[in-house]
């Protein structure tokens, strides 16, 4: 299977053009395992790209987009749609280029254990500590859950803090309850117990979903760089939708997580990688995930997280490099 993709990386540097920077910079998060690790650790982007690629992990989907505002990053991969949302709500100018992962059960809010509160008494967190990572996709679904539950949010004690942090307070007994994701999440559990599962919030249309994104700019002038970079990804997915691969990826995907083989299956486990022909359906890139935009950004703007929603978001998706994608 390596083989097959080196092949096909071989035959993309052609397609991809002589136009093109000698290295670029790409985001993503640890403890966050995905199939584009197997290509990023055999140096799969790199083989069919042409350029060298400086990888750069980050702890909040925020702090990426401050990373590409100021031209430091040009790619990152599997950023959370809210704070995509709140970028671009800002007015910075970024692109969706593709759906790298839906995890509804990957990011929640766990109440600390000793507090005994559940979803039937989930009134009784007013007056509560909380360690939310403000602006991101666990930002959202702690205010959908919030609503849900009629806790009022100035009743709570909200402090800003990146997952691993709030799993370290939540530990500590600091606050009552965090929200995080991936590694952070795990731990936190370890000391508590979420309100909702993740069906149960996709119930109540809280869609957990990353993108890869970049600079407007930069997408445009490296079209078909980032054509090939997502080319490379949607391989590495096909590869681990295969179970017979899974067995070889899983601890090369492991080691560049930063995690042990056990907890990179259960959390890959909870992870769907849609194929780039159902990214690129109405359920998501064709209009589904600029409609749950919107709602994100109207939801942040009714809690006072954000000054206003732009009117709608289909701007800030570029399905073009993911459609030349699917036809190399």
């Amino acid at each position: 299977m390596k083989t097959t993709l080196l092949g096909a990386a071989a035959a993309l540097v052609v397609i991809a053009g002589t136009a093109r920077a000698e290295t670029i910079t790409v985001g993503y998060f640890l403890e966050w395992p995905m199939p584009f690790e197997y290509a990023k650790a055999e140096g799969l982007y790199e083989e069919a790209m042409g350029v060298d690629i400086n990888w750069v992990s980050f702890d909040t989907g925020t702090a990426m987009s401050a990373a590409m505002a100021s031209g430091d990053v040009q790619l990152s991969v599997s950023q959370g749609v809210p704070p995509f949302v709140v970028a671009t709500s800002a007015g910075q100018d970024l692109q969706a280029l593709d759906v790298a992962v839906s995890y509804s059960d990957n990011d929640n809010c766990v109440v600390r254990e000793d507090l005994e509160i559940d979803r039937d008494s989930a009134a009784e967190l007013a007056g509560k500590k909380v360690a939310v990572p403000l602006g991101t996709a666990a930002h959202y679904g702690f205010l959908k859950q919030m609503s849900h539950f009629g806790v009022d949010l100035a009743s709570l004690d909200i402090v800003d803090m990146a997952p691993p942090d709030g799993a370290a307070a939540i530990a500590q007994g600091a606050v009552d309850m965090a929200c995080g994701w991936g590694g952070s999440l795990r731990r936190m559990k370890e000391h508590g117990n979420v309100l909702l599962t993740g069906a149960e919030k996709e119930d109540l249309g809280i869609l957990v979903f990353d993108v890869t994104s970049g600079p407007a700019s930069w997408v445009a002038e490296n079209s078909d760089l980032v054509a090939t970079f997502l080319k490379v990804t949607a391989d590495a997915n096909a590869m681990w939708a295969d179970e017979a691969n899974q067995a070889r990826m899983i601890p090369v995907i492991a080691r560049d997580a930063g995690m042990d083989e056990t907890a990179t299956a259960e959390t890959m486990a909870t992870f769907v990688f849609p194929t780039v022909e159902e990214q690129l359906s109405e359920k998501w890139l064709g209009g589904g995930a600029q409609e749950f935009m919107k709602g994100v950004a109207d939801v942040f703007v009714e809690a006072g997280s954000i000054d206003a929603a732009l009117d709608n978001y289909a701007d800030h998706v570029d399905t073009g490099p993911l459609s030349s994608a699917n036809g190399m």
